[in-house]
């Protein structure tokens, strides 16, 4: 039996405008994480994925499926979802991607809030 997913698998600011690099939709690099370790039923990805809305879920999963990324594998009373070998080489890309993004954290905030700061000086007409 595999370990449960932790709920607290990824930071409270993820996903956020700061992610420099996506796959498919702010969702899709997540889900792919969760998938790393095997097969996951929905019901699963909601923990750690907390603030995605079940269709929003549904919706990432059906593109990833599409894309040839992530596959949907019908059980007796369930579905599970796993990574594609197509899927599973997107791993050492994203862990490449985590690495830089945690590397210029302070940066990304910072330009992040700048175009946040100035965009509420628009003046209006």
């Amino acid at each position: 039996m595999r370990e449960p997913l932790k709920a607290d698998m990824f930071d409270e600011l993820c996903p956020s405008p700061l992610t420099p690099i996506r796959v498919g939709d702010k969702w899709a690099g997540m889900i792919i994480r969760c998938l790393e370790d095997g097969p996951r039923r929905f019901s699963e990805l909601r923990v750690p994925l907390r603030g995605i809305t079940p269709k929003s879920l549904t919706h990432s999963l059906r593109t990833l499926e599409q894309s040839g990324f992530v596959s949907r594998q019908e059980r007796s009373r369930s579905v599970e979802y796993a990574l594609t070998p197509l899927g599973r080489s997107l791993l050492e890309p994203l862990n490449a991607a985590c690495a830089w993004a945690e590397e210029h954290w302070d940066e990304l905030v910072d330009a992040h809030e700048a175009a946040y700061q100035a965009s509420r000086r628009t003046p209006t007409p």
